[in-house]
């Protein structure tokens, strides 16, 4: 990718946000080929931090990645004051008063496509123009983002399939190519002296420590690279793996993607190439990856989904409410439903913020047509629990199992969580790993132990009622409800 020819700065800085790496990130780029000398900055923003708990995994890793940023800037700059700027305030002020101390002319940084985001930087634009300074905005978390993949007729794509061809005829080498950063790295500037700090450890933060490292997520740039290699080795056979929670299919890599420490060009560079010699199961993965540019620009185009059904007729949909519906979805957040494949995916995304997709399909569908509770109310608990938490595909994802929103899946198709449990943990060594009270019941009790004989359950141990709940809903009856409930809905 070649620098545009527009005017060069004598200083910029470069706001990091959600892409923390030095490979093929685009504003850096711009930067360092725009200005004669470019700064760094991450803003611990508290307008973000404020109402997340104490130990939060997100925040220990967004704070491990970036010691690896800081460093790696340092060494690139071949300054020994080199790095990053470390601040902790409201960002939009941070931002300003920051440019304002460097005196930079431009400050440079990638696009976010939720709404507050948008409303932030628009409120840093104007107060940097009111400075006599510029903001420059870059594409670098999609390969394809907002206009740029469009109906004939000019629209965005509301299904997914169509926005998938038109995606694969644009895409080219030019756009899965990265930029060269290393090259202009002469152009990064030593920090102030007064600004010349280590990365603030989570106790000045505010935070505690979540565990990540007995998790054994890897962080950072090194930690994703790490995670794509191992991948790699496995990706021709993706297709056969990915729906299974107890193989290991996944990349895995969907944190990183979150938070920017691996490029998404150079992951749909890598799934395109492999595609293209014929592997379904990188096929299948890219097709996954543009899944994900595919719900940004649902977010980007219609903002509205992050309150509402993509589809207004949904929202006349009566959900579940009261002191029993929110008993039921107590139950649901603590993996107590009496349904073990449900309540075991519950166990993982309450120890490890991290739930393999096809349970997400799973859980998402039982909150939302076996107890008949608001999809957003799942929607708030994932988005709280997620390590790799994103707006769009965390909403497209829950639209889409309740029916509501884009290209989703027909109203009355409902999950049956005891076949999906016998079809995808067949062995039960998923439930097994985070149901260690249902370990001694056979493959054929484990995924509805209440039609286990009484003898067996005594024999494995199991009290239903005592050590693990019995059913809080009957799957046919809900079925029924849900098909009634959902019987206001005008549109197919």
């Amino acid at each position: 990718m070649q620098p545009p020819s527009v005017p060069s700065y004598s200083s910029g800085l470069v706001w990091f946000r959600r892409d923390l790496r030095i490979e093929d990130q685009a504003a850096l780029y711009h930067a360092l080929t725009q200005c004669q000398q470019v700064y760094c900055a991450f803003v611990f923003d508290t307008d973000i931090l404020a109402p997340l708990p104490r130990a939060d995994r997100r925040v220990e890793f967004i704070r491990e990645s970036l010691v690896e940023l800081d460093a790696a800037l340092r060494t690139l700059s071949g300054h020994e004051h080199g790095g990053l700027i470390v601040l902790h305030a409201a960002a939009a002020d941070a931002i300003q008063d920051l440019a304002a101390t460097l005196d930079v002319q431009a400050v440079f940084t990638n696009h976010d496509d939720e709404p507050q985001a948008i409303a932030r930087d628009s409120t840093v634009r104007t107060r940097l123009a009111a400075q006599g300074r510029a903001l420059h905005t870059f594409k670098d978390h999609t390969v394809f983002e907002r206009n740029e993949v469009m109906t004939q007729a000019g629209h965005p794509y509301s299904v997914f399939t169509p926005y998938k061809n038109a995606w694969l005829k644009k895409v080219d080498a030019f756009y899965l190519s990265s930029y060269p950063v290393e090259r202009h790295a002469a152009q990064l500037a030593p920090r102030p002296a007064g600004l010349c700090k280590p990365v603030p450890t989570l106790a000045a933060l505010g935070f505690a420590p979540a565990g990540l490292a007995q998790l054994r997520i890897p962080t950072g740039s090194q930690g994703a690279h790490q995670l794509l290699a191992d991948f790699v080795e496995r990706i021709d056979k993706y297709e056969d793996t990915r729906n299974f929670p107890a193989i290991k299919g996944p990349s895995y890599l969907s944190v990183h993607l979150r938070f920017g420490t691996i490029s998404p060009r150079l992951l749909a560079r890598t799934a395109h190439e492999r595609a293209s010699q014929g592997s379904p199961g990188a096929a299948t993965w890219l097709s996954e990856l543009i899944w994900r540019d595919f719900y940004f620009q649902i977010l980007y185009h219609h903002p509205h989904v992050v309150t509402d059904s993509f589809k207004p007729a949904y929202d006349a949909i009566a959900w579940e409410t009261g002191p029993e519906a929110d008993a039921l979805f107590t139950a649901w957040c603590e993996g107590r439903t009496g349904y073990p494949l449900v309540d075991a995916a519950m166990a993982q995304i309450n120890q490890t913020g991290y739930m393999h997709n096809r349970l997400r399909m799973v859980v998402a569908s039982f909150l939302v047509k076996d107890l008949g509770i608001d999809w957003r109310r799942g929607e708030a608990y994932f988005a709280q629990q997620l390590n790799d938490f994103d707006l769009s595909a965390n909403n497209g994802g829950w639209q889409w199992a309740s029916s509501s929103g884009c290209d989703a899946q027909p109203y009355f198709r409902i999950f049956n969580p005891v076949s999906q449990s016998e079809k995808f943990d067949a062995d039960g060594k998923f439930i097994r790993r985070y149901l260690p009270q249902l370990s001694g019941l056979s493959n054929a009790a484990l995924h509805a132990p209440w039609k286990a004989k009484p003898l067996e359950l005594q024999a494995a141990g199991v009290q239903l009622g005592v050590n693990y709940p019995l059913p809080i809903v009957d799957h046919d009856t809900a079925r029924q409800q849900t098909l009634a409930r959902y019987a206001v809905v005008k549109v197919a």
